[in-house]
């Protein structure tokens, strides 16, 4: 079963940029839409983004829409959140996880591997 791994967290500045990557460990993401989500202090996990198999489309919360871009590379096996204007709030850390097959929503019970996290934080 495909685990995912996040990779690229860190500290950065309001208004910085941060780019976070997952990439598929003992399989392929190539059959599977691919989702980032985030968890902050005291906060449930939420949605952040998600990828169609293909790259062909994609989805985001709207409190990151404009500011956040996900894309992938099969090629590569691995999924990216280029993550700009950051804020403060945007503090936690992030998941990435790849979807059940035919699934196409952006509840947690729509993604069957999850990776262990990634913080990032954005300091004021």
């Amino acid at each position: 079963q495909v685990q995912p791994v996040e990779s690229g967290g860190g500290l950065v500045q309001a208004g910085g940029s941060l780019r976070l990557s997952c990439t598929a460990s003992g399989g392929t993401f190539d059959y599977n839409a691919v989702g980032w989500f985030r968890q902050a202090p005291g906060k449930e996990r939420e949605f952040v983004a998600r990828i169609s198999r293909t790259g062909g489309s994609a989805r985001y919360a709207d409190s990151v829409k404009g500011r956040f871009t996900i894309s992938r590379d099969n090629a590569k096996n691995t999924v990216y959140l280029q993550m700009d204007a950051l804020k403060p709030e945007d503090t936690a850390v992030y998941y990435c996880a790849a979807a059940w097959e035919f699934r196409t929503g952006i509840q947690e019970a729509d993604f069957r591997s999850w990776g262990q996290g990634t913080q990032v934080t954005v300091s004021s």
